[in-house]
């Protein structure tokens, strides 16, 4: 019976409505007593929500009586039910608890008719009420829908905002309670991701790309800054790994990875990295996808980035001078007699060898191979800005 039948008949008894008004609190202390027996998560909430789902269950009944004794002028929307309650109860119960609510007020009507309708009404309240409390449940969901919508888009503002303070370095005491407010578990190790989007990230693709991170990683958090992509993942198992599952979502462009770093107080570094290393992977035709920002430091420096820079002179530099003269020296002629063995041997006076167990030991010593022509390259480029980094301060000890 919908409310247009319920119109053309004679709108609610008269007599009905003045018994439902008159047992309004009665209905309301029953099903609340219901909750109170029959429901954990009621019985769980603090007191100051157990008073707002009072309020909110004297409402919907009030609002029924309404409804019942006009109903072409009265709704069934929830937002009004709702009204009672702050917006925030919508975060201390779920919809299933709502509707789970909804059925227990419904059931207490039900279970009062025969003493609140007089006869020939008993059959007619208990259809009203079945009416009302379905109509009721679409509208909670609405207006949960909508609730999670508005959360949904005040966290991707909040989630850009703390990516955007990664890539500009401003990591304030604030920055640790805006990521707990996005999820942010905080175990294990951090890891950026930087990449060029293939075409525009509208809402749905940037939704995909957020799910699909978070089931990469344990932590994430994703933004989009015009055509970039900005990816910080989290979490104890390998980052690594789960960057590179996430290569099919970013596109055919250069994926760059960041450094690991211990949590996401040290993110902004790692971010630094990978945006800087994606601005200058252009100049690295060959470079590999994903390529680690790391592995771009010559271009890096070229573009005007002072963190790489930084890193060639105390990663690469400082760690070659301590190593001992022959080994510095040993890299240079190496590296100028065109990577020979043995040109490097013959301008030495040693054994080539002598050259290989030296060369060797660079490697063990900074992490980079001098005879990988790549790696070599980057070691040549941190002797040449280590050499200016002297020049320019030659009392700074390097």
């Amino acid at each position: 019976m919908g409310a247009g039948e319920r119109s053309g008949r004679n709108e609610g008894s008269s007599e009905v409505v003045r018994r439902l008004r008159g047992g309004s609190d009665m209905l309301t202390a029953a099903a609340l007593k219901r909750l109170d027996a029959e429901v954990d998560w009621y019985r769980d909430l603090a007191a100051e929500d157990r008073s707002w789902i009072g309020m909110v269950a004297q409402a919907g009944i009030a609002a029924f009586i309404s409804w019942y004794e006009q109903p072409s002028a009265a709704s069934y929307n929830a937002q009004e039910i709702f009204r009672a309650a702050p917006p925030e109860l919508t975060r201390s119960i779920s919809l299933q608890h709502t509707l789970q609510l909804v059925r227990i007020v419904v059931e207490v009507v039900e279970d009062n008719a025969v003493q609140l309708a007089e006869p020939g009404h008993q059959r007619d309240l208990r259809d009203a009420v079945l009416l009302y409390s379905r109509e009721v449940a679409f509208s909670a969901a609405e207006v949960y829908a909508r609730a999670a919508e508005t959360r949904g888009a005040w966290d991707a503002r909040l989630e850009a905002l703390v990516v955007d303070s990664l890539v500009r370095g401003v990591a304030d005491e604030s920055l640790r309670s805006r990521v707990s407010a996005l999820g942010w578990s905080g175990r294990g190790r951090t890891l950026v991701v930087a990449a060029q989007a293939a075409s525009p990230m509208d809402e749905r693709r940037t939704a995909d790309l957020r799910r699909a991170c978070r089931r990469a990683a344990l932590d994430a958090l994703v933004g989009i800054q015009g055509d970039r992509i900005i990816a910080v993942l989290g979490g104890e198992g390998d980052l690594r790994a789960a960057a590179e599952a996430l290569l099919p979502r970013l596109g055919p462009g250069p994926v760059v990875l960041g450094p690991q770093v211990h949590g996401i107080a040290d993110a902004g570094r790692s971010a630094r990295a990978a945006v800087a290393a994606l601005l200058a992977v252009p100049a690295w035709p060959r470079a590999p996808r994903p390529v680690l920002a790391d592995e771009l430091l010559p271009e890096r420096m070229l573009n005007g980035d002072p963190l790489a820079r930084r890193t060639l002179v105390e990663d690469l530099y400082k760690p070659l001078l301590a190593g001992g003269a022959p080994l510095v020296q040993t890299l240079e002629e190496y590296l100028a007699q065109g990577r020979s063995l043995e040109g490097a041997a013959r301008a030495l006076y040693v054994h080539p060898n002598t050259v290989r167990y030296r060369l060797r030991r660079i490697g063990q010593l900074v992490g980079w191979d001098p005879t990988d022509p790549r790696e070599g390259f980057v070691l040549q480029v941190a002797l040449a800005v280590g050499r200016l980094a002297q020049t320019a301060a030659p009392h700074t000890g390097l």
